[in-house]
């Protein structure tokens, strides 16, 4: 089967499960009234801390006494361990996966524990922490896979991922949506089939839906493409009113 034969399978799998996305947008609208208790309590937390003027430096700091065991000195993560490389990743997204994790609405016992400690627990931790890793050198040699369903997940990619993360995987305007370059093969295949599977609870419903719709090997493409997806994105930088430069 061609890779556009494939794509076009995909695409139909995709319109038949968009009937169900009726019920799901009923619980999960955009009217802030309508989310779970828990998400609201994340929004709020990540509006406090997004009002913040971030300190990179302090950020620095937190990094090396907090997380550079698990994340590594440069934050390019362990592949071995599942770790994913935060260098260059957006700071919304960084701070909203903090609050999550803050609020148990994202699972790892570790990370709980992390977020538990009293110099982490606070929305100023967070951005500090986020500006900081953003301006990290993004990872010049990600891991990767065999490469056997490469053209396969690009084409996955660019039919139902590239709408939402951009062309070249990067994330979207407001940051909020993540960067998948420069990131390890076995994360993003740990992440992928853990969205498939349900076990994220902090994403869109809608995307759990698709996601749940693709199979084996089309998340193994799609995971060995974005992890040849390297190198920094400039175009977006901008400077804050405290002089400190991110996206």
């Amino acid at each position: 089967m061609s890779n556009c034969d494939r794509s076009r399978r995909l695409t139909r799998r995709a319109l038949r499960a968009l009937p169900a996305l009726g019920a799901v947008a009923i619980l999960y609208g955009s009217s802030a009234a309508l989310l779970p208790a828990s998400e609201q309590r994340v929004d709020d937390l990540v509006q406090t801390a997004r009002s913040l003027d971030a300190e990179p430096r302090h950020g620095g700091s937190l990094f090396r006494a907090q997380c550079v065991q698990c994340h590594g000195r440069a934050a390019l993560g362990d592949p071995g361990r599942g770790i994913p490389a935060l260098a260059g990743q957006r700071q919304a997204y960084i701070v909203r996966q903090l609050a999550n994790f803050v609020e148990h609405d994202r699972d790892s016992d570790l990370m709980h524990q992390v977020v538990a400690r009293d110099q982490i627990r606070e929305p100023q931790a967070w951005v500090d922490l986020a500006a900081y890793l953003n301006g990290l050198p993004v990872m010049k040699n990600p891991e990767h896979g065999d490469g056997s369903l490469l053209e396969f997940g690009e084409g996955v990619f660019r039919e139902q991922c590239a709408s939402c993360h951009e062309e070249d995987a990067r994330g979207d305007d407001d940051g909020f949506v993540p960067s998948l370059r420069n990131q390890h093969y076995s994360y993003l295949l740990k992440q992928t089939r853990a969205l498939a599977e349900n076990h994220r609870r902090n994403v869109d419903p809608n995307l759990v839906l698709f996601m749940a719709n693709l199979k084996s090997d089309e998340l193994t493409g799609l995971a060995d493409y974005l992890s040849r997806l390297s190198g920094p994105v400039k175009d977006r930088l901008r400077m804050r009113d405290n002089g400190v430069v991110g996206d």
